[in-house]
């Protein structure tokens, strides 16, 4: 009976200094996203515009303001967002050829109705911001008659760590009780 007991015991310990492990990573996650937000809070305050980034630079171009001339307009998507004054509606999203340079999304702009704005493209110029596992440009000056969009914020980004880290150390807690619970059963069942 105690030579099966060490085997739980050893993979219940592995687990919750596990669990430890992966709750003080996500503290440090926490500093490095917070570092990373105010990088992009200061990248507000710049006034140079920078060229279109590679997607190797996407992470550290996010929220520069930049331009790009939109020579074709592939097509436009219609999203749910919010306009400069904080209202919900349709924010349009252009897919464009630019330049040589590829093919970029380009947030022109916002309106109630969600039916796609007549734009044949040109130059924009706008901020950088997240869009899934790419960026979009938000354009400073709406586009198509549009109205201004939202800014781009960086507090809108998620810094969720600390919530994370919480969960792996009450998981490793959890695991603990009942494997207390667990042990305490079998000694009134040994008795």
């Amino acid at each position: 009976m105690k030579r099966l007991s060490v085997l739980p015991t050893i993979l219940v310990l592995a687990a919750v200094a596990t669990m430890i492990g992966l709750g003080i990573w996500q503290l440090g996650r926490m500093d490095e996203k917070a570092a990373l937000i105010a990088q992009y809070e200061a990248a507000l305050a710049e006034t140079e515009t920078v060229r279109w980034p590679s997607p190797a630079q996407y992470e550290e171009s996010l929220f520069r303001l930049t331009r790009i001339d939109c020579e074709t307009v592939r097509g436009i998507d219609s999203i749910g967002g919010k306009s400069a004054n904080g209202r919900s509606g349709w924010v349009h999203v252009a897919r464009c050829e630019h330049s040589g340079q590829g093919v970029a999304d380009v947030t022109i702009g916002w309106s109630r109705a969600p039916e796609v704005p007549d734009w044949q493209g040109g130059l924009v110029t706008g901020r950088l911001a997240p869009y899934g596992d790419n960026v979009r440009l938000i354009a400073s000056e709406p586009q198509a008659g549009l109205e201004p969009l939202a800014a781009p914020d960086p507090a809108d980004l998620p810094n969720n760590h600390l919530a994370y880290a919480g969960q792996w150390f009450f998981f490793a807690l959890t695991a603990l009780v009942i494997y207390g619970f667990a042990l305490r059963s079998r000694l009134r069942e040994r008795k």
